[in-house]
C-alpha cells in the first residue's frame, strides 16, 4: 500500500491546501473506523509485528503511537488501531471551543518532509468531546487500544488562571483516556510556552493530580515539553513536574527555529510563523530525549517525538531513552504504511543487534 499511495495520493495531494488534505484523510478514517467490515480489511493490510513493553502499567503492543494533532477532535479513534498504531494520542483539547487561528495555517515541504502549522489549538471544547467520546463507549466501539488525551490552555485564559482551565478539561475527559499529556509548549498559543517555567509547572501539575486523586485513579499524566527550551530550564522543569507528581514527558513538542534553507521554495516554506515538525526535527528531539534521560534516568518513562519516520529514527529515539514513540508528519509523506515500515525496522534492530527484547534497548546509547 505504500507505493500506491506515493504514486497516486501524495502527488494529488499537492494540489490541495495542506488543512483540507488533512481534513479529508481524518474524514475518510472516520467513516472506515465506524465499519467494522473496513476496520478488519486495514487490519489486514496494515498487519504490525509485536514489540511488547509495559509502560505506564500497562502493556503496548509496540512503542509506536499516533501523536497529538493529527486527530485533534478524536472523530477517527477506531481506525488507527486497525492503520497498525499500537496506541493513539488525540487532541489537543482545551476548556472551551476555539476556531484557532486564520487560514492558511498549515504547510507542507514536500523535499524535505516538513510541516509547519500555526493552528492554535481548533477543536470543539472539552464539553463537545467528551459527548462524543460517551457516545462512542455506549456504542461499544471504544478501540482496544491505549487512548492518551492531550490537554492545551484555552487562548482567552491568561496563566495564572491556567491550572484551573487544564484541571476542568482533565475532569470532563477522564473516563475518556487512559493517559494525559499535558501541553505547556505549543508555540501556537499566546503566552503557552511561557507555563515552561518552575512555578506554573508545578502549580499545573498539581491542579490536575487533585482532580485525579479526587476521581480515586491512577492515570498517568506525561508533560510535553518544547524543544526549544535551554537543557538547564528543561531539566529544571522536568525536577518540578516530577516533584509535583508528573508521571513521565513527551520530548518533544515543534519548534519554532529553523534549519538553513537550501533553495527558494525551502525559504519561503521556513519563513512561515509557526511550529516546525518532520524530519528537520529529529536531531533536536534525540538530544532532549538523551537530556531528560540522563538526568531522570528510570524515574519515569520518556515518549519520543520528532521526526520518526524509519526503524533507524525510531531506533535512534529508543536506544537514546525512548520507551514509547510517536508520529506524525510521516503520515503524511509516506502515508499508512509508514506504521509497518517503523515497526518491521524496530523488530530487525532488535534482532540484529542481538537485544532480547524493546525494553533492554531503552536509553542503551546513554549508559
Amino acid at each position: 500500500m505504500g507505493l500506491p499511495y506515493r504514486l497516486l495520493v501524495r502527488p494529488s495531494l499537492r494540489f490541495i491546501d495542506s488543512e483540507k488534505a488533512h481534513n479529508l484523510s481524518v474524514n475518510t478514517l472516520t467513516k472506515l473506523a465506524e465499519n467494522r467490515a473496513a476496520q478488519k480489511i486495514l487490519n489486514s493490510v496494515y498487519r504490525t509485528p509485536n514489540l511488547p513493553i509495559t509502560v505506564f502499567g500497562r502493556l503496548f503492543r509496540h512503542p509506536l503511537g499516533l501523536a497529538a494533532g493529527f486527530d485533534k477532535s478524536a472523530q477517527a479513534l477506531g481506525a488507527w488501531p486497525a492503520l497498525g498504531f499500537s496506541w493513539v494520542e488525540y487532541g489537543g483539547i482545551t476548556r472551551y471551543p476555539q476556531e484557532g487561528n486564520p487560514k492558511p495555517r498549515m504547510f507542507r515541504l514536500n523535499q524535505d518532509n516538513a510541516l509547519i502549522n500555526r493552528m492554535g489549538f481548533n477543536n470543539p471544547g472539552a464539553q463537545k468531546v467528551r459527548e462524543v467520546l460517551s457516545k462512542r463507549q455506549n456504542a461499544g466501539k471504544w478501540p482496544n487500544a491505549p487512548i492518551a488525551a492531550n490537554i492545551g490552555r484555552s487562548k482567552t485564559v491568561n496563566n495564572d488562571r491556567a491550572p484551573n482551565d487544564y484541571a476542568e478539561t482533565f475532569d470532563l475527559l477522564y473516563d475518556f483516556a487512559d493517559i494525559f499529556v499535558l501541553n505547556v509548549s505549543s508555540p501556537n498559543t499566546p503566552g503557552l510556552r511561557e507555563l515552561q517555567e518552575d512555578s506554573h509547572i508545578r502549580d499545573v501539575v498539581r491542579a490536575c493530580s487533585s482532580v485525579r486523586e479526587r476521581r480515586s485513579g491512577l492515570k498517568p499524566m506525561l508533560l510535553k515539553f518544547s524543544p526549544d527550551l535551554e537543557r538547564d530550564d528543561l531539566l529544571s522543569c522536568a525536577g518540578a513536574a516530577l516533584s509535583a507528581g508528573i508521571d513521565g514527558f513527551v520530548a518533544t513538542n515543534t519548534t519554532i527555529s529553523r534549519p538553513p534553507p537550501k533553495n527558494t521554495s525551502s525559504r519561503n516554506f521556513f519563513a512561515e510563523q509557526g511550529g516546525l515538525s518532520g524530519r528537520p526535527l529529529h536531531d533536536k528531539s534525540i538530544q532532549m530525549i538523551g537530556d531528560l534521560y540522563d538526568t531522570i534516568g528510570g524515574k519515569v518513562p520518556i515518549v519520543g517525538c520528532g521526526g520518526i519516520e524509519s526503524g533507524e529514527t525510531a531506533w535512534n529515539a529508543i536506544k537514546n531513552g525512548s520507551s514509547l514513540i510517536q508520529l506524525y508528519s510521516a503520515m503524511v509523506f509516506q502515508g499508512p504504511s509508514v506504521v509497518g515500515k517503523v515497526t518491521k525496522g524496530l523488530k530487525s534492530k532488535i534482532e540484529k543487534e542481538g537485544f532480547s527484547d524493546l525494553q533492554e534497548a531503552v536509553g542503551y546509547n546513554r549508559s
